[in-house]
């Protein structure tokens, strides 16, 4: 069964599990999510510009950074755009890890999402982490007294 969403809905959806940053649609309309979606949709509109893919819009934010010389978490969507209406079975989500240099660390790819399986911000940039390693303090040698 298709869930088609509305631009509204749609938004709601993402801003909810965390998504409420900056973004970008098809690499131009940059602003909050539905500002974005909504900016490039009239352009598409007024044929100023059209989507890469055919029936696609490309999404692409940054989940976490810290800095230039930080590595970084950036979250990439192609969302299903038909008749005014998001359908998330048919979009796929890449969230990668790159250090400061833009080599890739890690990397995770999501298919056939609904709107209750979208991650959370926190959820997605655990997938692409290191696992945090526990530090056990160094023993200390000696008498005490």
């Amino acid at each position: 069964m298709k869930q088609l969403l509305d631009l509204e809905t749609f938004a709601k959806n993402l801003t909810d599990k965390g998504y409420d940053g900056y973004f970008h649609t098809e690499s131009c309309c940059a602003g909050k999510l539905k500002d974005s979606i909504s900016g490039f949709l009239e352009a598409w509109k007024n044929g100023n510009d059209a989507p890469l893919l055919a029936n696609h819009l490309h999404l692409s934010t940054y989940l976490e950074w810290n800095g230039e010389d930080k590595p970084k978490v950036q979250c990439n969507m192609w969302v299903r755009y038909e008749n005014g209406k998001f359908n998330l079975e048919e979009t796929e989500m890449y969230i990668t890890r790159t250090d400061c240099y833009g080599q890739l660390l890690k990397q995770s790819k999501l298919t056939n999402l609904t709107a209750s399986s979208v991650p959370t911000i926190k959820e997605a940039i655990a997938q692409v982490s290191e696992k945090a390693t526990e530090d056990i303090p160094p023993r200390k040698r000696g008498f005490r007294m």
